[in-house]
């Protein structure tokens, strides 16, 4: 089998095993090549699990999500890095408080870009993975990912961005990972009222018209299910973000292969042919042969970054 990469770009620590980790953990034990980038140390999350709520944890709380991290890793079987950003954390309040300074969200994104085109000079990914335009939810970092992994998308290959950072690398595609597909909860919880038990989705589907329906943005649905069991064991290792009590584990693995064996991704940018829908990934990629740098834009969505990226790259 001929080994390829893939690098999945994520805000926080954490960000990495709730959005699209099964699928990561596939491609590790098939023998490929996964790398999670995160961006920010995930400083100023809250904790959200009741029983890591003690002081000793919050007076160590990089610490913590440092050895939670690494913990998640492990179970994935992939590698890790930090970008070395600090967490922006979620402004709340009307009006809404400025962001702090020194924060990811407020970084210059020039420079953001230059190290993340670093580490893809370094790991060569032929498929990256990032959030969408709305970052999955709307958090400053999450949107921050997604505009430096967009232009480091585009500039990577570019031997006059930042040639210190490397020699250039061109990689084939580029996918969205939405994080909150409705159809999936919908599917859980009719699957809980057929069987007449009190769903834990009911609040979501309570509030469901007010989410879009972004199973119609999908493009690639992976079969995952054989590794459902090890995103619920990344997921717990971030034990100050969630709690092993919380909805998050409602569903069994097994009965999430019965319902919704899959994750779905967004093809946002292809410098390979394709043939939509896919089931894979990395199909239609020749490791041995890196694609001409051309932005290669497939959705909306990543057309409308480009056309606001800084970078004059010309026309499609």
């Amino acid at each position: 089998m001929t080994t390829l990469r893939l690098l999945s770009i994520h805000a926080h620590p954490d960000d990495e095993s709730s959005k699209g980790a099964a699928t990561l953990a596939r491609y590790a034990d098939e023998g490929h090549d996964v790398m999670v980038l995160t961006c920010t140390g995930g400083e100023r999350g809250s904790i959200l699990n009741p029983a890591m709520d003690r002081p000793d944890v919050r007076d160590n709380i990089i610490e913590f999500r440092k050895n939670e991290m690494a913990k998640a890793a492990e179970i994935l079987g992939i590698t890790q890095r930090w970008l070395g950003y600090v967490d922006s954390g979620l402004p709340e309040g009307d009006p809404l408080p400025p962001l702090p300074e020194g924060s990811f969200a407020l970084a210059d994104t020039d420079e953001a870009t230059a190290d993340v085109v670093g580490v893809i000079r370094e790991f060569r990914p032929h498929v990256i993975i990032t959030y969408d335009e709305n970052g999955g939810y709307p958090h400053p970092d999450h949107i921050k990912t997604h505009a430096v992994s967009v232009r480091a998308w585009l500039r990577a290959g570019d031997p006059n961005f930042h040639p210190e950072k490397g020699q250039p690398w061109v990689p084939s595609k580029m996918y969205y990972t939405h994080g909150f597909i409705k159809s999936r909860f919908l599917a859980l919880h009719d699957d809980f009222v057929h069987r007449g038990v009190p769903s834990p989705y009911q609040d979501h589907v309570d509030n469901a018209d007010k989410w879009p329906d972004l199973m119609e943005r999908v493009t690639t649905r992976v079969d995952a299910a054989d590794f459902f069991h090890k995103r619920d064991d990344a997921l717990r290792a971030h034990a100050t973000q969630i709690d092993p009590n919380s909805w998050w584990f409602a569903v069994s693995p097994e009965d999430q292969r019965r319902i919704w064996p899959t994750e779905e991704f967004e093809l946002a940018a292809s410098r390979v042919e394709v043939s939509l829908p896919e089931d894979d990934l990395f199909a239609g990629i020749d490791p041995d042969h890196q694609p001409e740098n051309t932005p290669g834009m497939v959705s909306d969505a990543a057309r409308q970054e480009y056309a606001h990226s800084d970078e004059v790259y010309g026309t499609e």
